[in-house]
């Protein structure tokens, strides 16, 4: 994994984890690496791992069961999903909006990026 300097490293790990979980490699009721074993994989502190499983685990994403290890919760994806766009409502499209205001670039335009780009997503050969 390779960090980026824009973000704290533990909200970059507690990201890394719900990808993993959106992407179904960490499916509900799924054991995740323990603190110690993320920590070595990604080479990072142990204390930097606890932070971002804290993180998730108040968010309702991860749960811990004592002496057994850290696992998905039943409602994570619903939960991701949630905290990911109300995250991109709240930081990426404000930053986006100042950008089309700069650029003279109108909503109408935007919207037919949009609709071109949910068109290759059906019809990936186009």
């Amino acid at each position: 994994m390779d960090f980026n300097n824009t973000q704290p490293i533990f909200i970059q790990i507690a990201d890394y984890i719900c990808t993993q979980a959106l992407q179904g490699i960490f499916s509900p009721g799924c054991r995740i690496p323990s603190v110690r074993e993320l920590a070595v994989q990604l080479e990072v502190n142990p204390n930097t791992v606890m932070r971002a499983y804290e993180r998730l685990q108040n968010s309702g994403i991860i749960y811990n069961k004592r002496g057994i290890g850290y696992f998905i919760a039943d409602n994570a994806l619903t939960q991701i999903h949630q905290l990911k766009k109300q995250q991109f409502i709240d930081e990426i499209l404000p930053s986006m909006f100042k950008e089309m205001q700069l650029l003279g670039i109108d909503i109408t335009e935007i919207a037919t990026q949009y609709t071109q780009f949910l068109s290759r997503q059906k019809d990936p050969a186009t």
